[in-house]
């Protein structure tokens, strides 16, 4: 008997509900449709996938198996849909996420290659980790841009390659403060717009005070870099950040690195999963040269 993949869409359905009454629902069949295409799944494979307790369907061990490889059937399925209709079309299009507290100058710097082309489309995303990174799985992004990388383990897809690690300075206006001053001065007397305590930036900068005995006055705690940025740039206090980040204000001449912040980096990360039909724009883009100009 050759197998029948329309029974898998359906055991897909009760898995994920847990329920034939809103799985049949949301496939647009009757109740009894689906109990049917079930039971010829479970005749087909010679194992029972699922348990019923009260109305609840609960998964077996054989259904478990027999869910992770549907929804890798699955996937797999759309990444040749998305893949083949992209290569029929006029453009590439690159779809890239970015955690929304991302640098908005270190994203540009890293899309440059793209920008502009006219044979490319770049669908840009932001949102939280956990947002981006479902959309990553399910092959709806091809990259993910982040400073706070997933975990790598063998229960998860992802694949996480380190793009570039930046220093982390001290940044203010350069009329409002000596830049002459040492650095525990600075760090000790000027009011300080840092990361929040769940930034790796945050936790190795109080390392620092705690190893050079200060207490510093904090102005500010805040979750996103473009924030820190406006907040510098009207004079709340000096902030912590990577120089990227105010780039353009360095350049401008409106603000200033202060001092760089001993052995405290900022490393930003691509996250993607592995695929057989790899986006070819990928590969440009991951591994071009990002050391600052001589």
């Amino acid at each position: 008997m050759e197998f029948n993949y329309h029974h898998l869409r359906y055991f897909q359905a009760v898995a994920e509900e847990g329920n034939l009454t809103r799985a049949a629902s949301i496939l647009n069949v009757s109740q009894s449709a689906v109990s049917m295409q079930i039971r010829q799944l479970e005749e087909r494979l010679g194992q029972d996938l699922f348990e019923r307790r009260g109305r609840a369907l609960l998964l077996t061990e054989a259904g478990r198996i027999a869910l992770d490889h549907a929804n890798a059937i699955f996937a797999t399925g759309r990444e040749m849909v998305a893949t083949l209709q992209q290569t029929g079309a006029a453009r590439q299009v690159c779809r890239i996420g970015a955690i929304s507290t991302l640098s908005r100058n270190f994203q540009l710097a890293f899309l440059k290659p793209v920008l502009g082309r006219p044979d490319v489309e770049v669908v840009l995303r932001s949102g939280s980790m956990a947002e981006l990174s479902t959309a990553l799985a399910a092959l709806h992004l091809d990259l993910v841009l982040t400073n706070q990388p997933p975990p790598a383990d063998a229960l998860t897809p992802f694949q996480v390659q380190q793009l570039d690690r930046q220093n982390v300075s001290l940044i203010g206006p350069p009329d409002t403060v000596s830049m002459k001053m040492p650095l525990t001065d600075l760090l000790l007397h000027a009011p300080l717009i840092l990361p929040t305590r769940a930034s790796g930036v945050r936790a190795g900068f109080d390392a620092l005070t705690e190893r050079l005995g200060l207490r510093p006055q904090i102005a500010a705690e805040v979750d996103d870099m473009a924030m820190m940025r406006l907040l510098v740039r009207d004079g709340a206090g000096l902030a912590v950040l990577p120089p990227i980040v105010v780039r353009d204000e360095i350049a401008a001449g409106t603000l200033a690195e202060l001092a760089v912040l001993p052995e405290l980096t900022e490393t930003f990360y691509g996250v993607t999963v592995a695929r057989r039909f790899p986006n070819p724009l990928l590969a440009g883009l991951m591994q071009q040269d990002r050391s600052p100009p001589v």
